[in-house]
């Protein structure tokens, strides 16, 4: 990683973070900005061994759901070559527009997560997610459009290149 002058405006929300004390005491120095445009998401991931194990994100314009999920186990290959479905997830979390989701601890070290592409959310009394008591717009029988989101991804890299580069001629 090699470190940058964020603008003035991201660097704003990078401090506002940073004061929450996520990071081991250590401020935020990685800023990851993704645009999600309706019916796009992103597969299961981690986001591994390169990052301070707790993750915080932004998320402006739309809401979008975040699902989390076990990871695979060796025994869930199957030899038969036989097309499998998509993994179910184990939960998943609204996120509203201008909610700040703070991932760490169990949630960060061993949960894959991902956001399956859609373009409706459709919510009932038996999908409402556990973070639904605080989010205005969670109720059974909800139908949430999704719009453009843009996620800021702030967290800490512990390990930076110190050296300046220069690149080109």
């Amino acid at each position: 990683m090699i470190p940058e002058r964020l603008p003035l405006w991201l660097q704003r929300y990078v401090d506002k973070v940073s004061d929450l004390s996520l990071f081991g005491g250590l401020p935020a120095n990685h800023v990851l900005v993704n645009q999600y445009l309706p019916g796009e998401g992103i597969m299961p991931h981690e986001d591994g061994p390169l990052y301070y194990p707790t993750v915080s994100t932004i998320s402006l314009g739309s809401h979008t759901m975040l699902d989390l999920y076990e990871p695979r186990q060796p025994e869930d290959d199957d030899t038969s070559e036989q097309p499998r479905p998509p993994p179910r997830p184990a939960t998943s979390l609204l996120l509203e527009p201008r909610s700040l989701l703070v991932l760490r601890g169990t949630a960060y070290t061993h949960l894959l997560h991902g956001i399956t592409a859609a373009h409706i959310d459709a919510l009932d009394a038996a999908s409402l997610p556990p973070n639904a008591a605080s989010c205005p717009s969670a109720w059974p029988g909800a139908r949430l459009a999704r719009g453009t989101r843009v996620s800021l991804t702030i967290r800490r890299v512990p390990r930076v290149l110190r050296a300046g580069l220069k690149l080109g001629k």
